[in-house]
């Protein structure tokens, strides 16, 4: 067999400035310590409204003891721009050196956008998720204007966290509907790394390996209890590092795009997106650019053929709608909620997006957009 020309893949590849990922039930016990190594003295614990009336925080506040300044408690869904000024407005008042982001990618990005105004003065994230969203192993983070509904982004590799602290037994007050979720996030997040058209043989391969371990472990993550609980929560997580370990490189696709204007305008969590566009958003993208899909089907477990890359590539979306089907979350825009009436609506600024980010092979027509929101519904 030949192998691929190198010249025809993209080989340039940049690291984040993610330093250390702490793996393992009880290492929130290391977070003291990751604040004495860094020399930080003054940490904002910023979570949302039910992880702050959780015991579950007390656990980070006495691991950070005197270095906690304060804990904001006001992060929220889709990261409203008033929230990320009243963060800014503590960080500000504390002269904070450090922001300890507890919860999912709410309070995540909440601290990446209110961090953001600071630069080129850095206030360190040390993050502590608690879903499989995985915005804690990117520098870039969206926030939402409350006017408009429209969400739009900051990104710049000094927001990235640079110690993420993943304890799956933080993990077991969060809600099964949000866990799988958020893992099917992760799915949609190493799909459409594999697919991109900058993809990468180490996003690939990683991508690969994310979907593999999110089929063996997701289901059993929720249906067992104790140690083997614990251990099946920690696969997810290792999951939802590698399936985007290579974003910043490759960036996503169509799924995503979809999912940026679904969630803030109907108010859909981004988890939720992901399990109704993404079977679809690869149905479109088996016309594209079936040829890149044998690292998804090796993940499902699929014979690829080669010869008939299309045939392959819509075997791997069946099979991603039939794993999403056997899990109790939304699978069309209907049960999420949406009117009908008004998922035109969006099609503008999911052509904006498109436009700017380049992430599809070719432009998308105002009609190819529509029918993806309508056949999702």
């Amino acid at each position: 067999m030949n192998a691929p020309n190198i010249t025809n893949l993209n080989v340039d590849f940049n690291l984040s400035r993610l330093e250390r990922v702490i793996s393992g039930p009880g290492k929130i016990a290391e977070l003291s310590g990751e604040l004495d190594r860094r020399g930080l003295k003054r940490a904002v614990v910023v979570t949302g409204k039910t992880l702050g009336k959780s015991k579950l925080l007390d656990s980070i506040t006495a691991a950070a003891g005197s270095r906690c300044a304060s804990v904001f408690k006001h992060a929220s869904q889709h990261v409203p721009r008033s929230v990320v000024n009243e963060l800014e407005a503590e960080i500000k008042r504390l002269d904070a050196d450090c922001v300890i982001s507890f919860g999912g990618g709410s309070p995540i990005d909440t601290c990446k956008v209110a961090t953001f105004a600071f630069l080129p003065r850095e206030v360190i994230q040390i993050a502590i998720p608690t879903t499989l969203s995985a915005g804690e192993y990117t520098h870039a983070g969206g926030v939402t204007d409350e006017s408009t509904r429209i969400k739009s982004g900051v990104s710049d590799p000094r927001l990235q966290p640079r110690t993420v602290l993943n304890d799956p037994a933080l993990t077991l007050e969060t809600p099964n509907w949000l866990w799988v979720s958020t893992g099917m996030r992760a799915l949609d997040h190493a799909i459409e790394t594999i697919y991109a058209i900058r993809h990468h043989p180490i996003s690939d391969t990683l991508g690969s390996k994310a979907i593999r371990l999110l089929v063996e472990h997701l289901k059993p993550s929720i249906e067992t209890s104790g140690a083997e609980q614990l251990a099946h929560r920690g696969y997810c997580q290792f999951a939802a590092w590698f399936s985007i370990f290579g974003s910043m490189n490759t960036r996503f696709g169509i799924s995503h795009l979809l999912g940026h204007q679904i969630g803030p305008r109907w108010n859909v969590p981004h988890g939720v997106t992901s399990c109704i566009t993404l079977p679809h958003a690869m149905r479109f993208m088996a016309d594209i650019a079936p040829e890149r899909f044998g690292p998804i089907a090796e993940g499902f477990g699929l014979p690829f053929d080669p010869n008939n890359p299309k045939a392959s590539a819509l075997a791997c979306a069946d099979r991603t709608q039939k794993f999403i089907a056997q899990f109790d979350v939304p699978h069309s825009l209907k049960d999420a909620g949406v009117p009908r009436a008004e998922i035109g609506q969006i099609v503008p600024a999911v052509l904006h997006e498109l436009e700017k980010s380049g992430v599809v092979d070719r432009p998308l027509t105002e009609r190819e957009v529509l029918g993806l929101l309508e056949v999702s519904y």
